[in-house]
């Protein structure tokens, strides 16, 4: 494979969709948020996204069947004004180019859906555990910004400091400059855990802008065995519990 390469399996009429990008990203916030709408809504795919800028490896399935890495986009038909589409998969690029490379191509599937606003959803790692529903934004022009500070989501000075990496922050500055409306919604989390409770505050936000009702139970399951293992965590930095060989705070997204 020398190009990236798109494998449609269905084409549908969207109207006036909104793209929602949740790729991997910093503590899969922005993951588990796509991936649980997909499932809660019972989106439909239409389209595989295989490229020579993603790791050169295959995803190993239950079944013992092998398959190459990808991104996927979803449709959901809404019965309210926006129908959407959802930018799910495995890994993002490997290298610079590649990010521009595959951020293009996104681009190019929102224009060709007319998609006039994109909401991309990552982690704001502050390299510490936190208990926290802050949900942090940034957006391409000044009227968005606005929009989104009626949804409790906090816009703050120079931050993120080093700039919003990848493909949700690139969404945003290519999205600019194609006439775009685009903005990123960060859920603050440690960045070093797979965090399902920031997934679920970035999910209410993201849900009352939509304007749709979504079962949160999964990821409420999930939050409350990930804040066990955090309490554990925490009671392993303050010497109140010894560290065994028995015990396993691992955690798999």
């Amino acid at each position: 494979m020398l190009k990236t390469t798109i494998l449609r399996t269905r084409k549908p009429r969207l109207k006036e969709p909104i793209l929602i990008e949740g790729l991997p990203g910093v503590g899969h916030v922005g993951k588990l948020v796509a991936e649980h709408l997909v499932e809660e809504l019972g989106a439909k795919k239409i389209m595989e996204i295989y490229s020579p800028h993603f790791p050169p490896q295959v995803i190993v399935e239950d079944d013992g069947t092998t398959r190459l890495v990808r991104n996927e986009v979803y449709a959901y038909k809404s019965k309210g004004k926006n129908d959407l589409l959802m930018l799910v998969g495995d890994h993002q690029s490997t290298s610079n180019e590649g990010h521009y490379e595959l951020c293009s191509v996104f681009l190019d599937i929102a224009e060709e859906f007319k998609v006039k606003r994109i909401y991309a959803l990552g982690g704001y790692g502050v390299g510490q555990l936190v208990d926290t529903d802050t949900v942090l934004g940034a957006a391409n022009n000044i009227k968005l910004v606005k929009e989104l500070k009626e949804y409790g989501v906090e816009f703050r000075a120079n931050e993120p400091g080093g700039g919003i990496v990848g493909a949700s922050g690139l969404l945003l500055g290519l999205g600019a400059l194609r006439g775009i409306d685009a903005a990123c919604l960060m859920g603050v989390t440690s960045g070093y855990l797979v965090d399902p409770k920031s997934a679920q505050a970035v999910l209410k936000v993201l849900s009352k802008i939509l304007e749709i009702e979504v079962d949160m139970q999964a990821l409420a399951d999930r939050a409350s065995e990930m804040e066990k293992i955090v309490a554990k965590l925490r009671e392993m930095e303050e010497g109140k519990t010894p560290v065994t060989s028995d015990e396993d705070l691992r955690y798999i997204g």
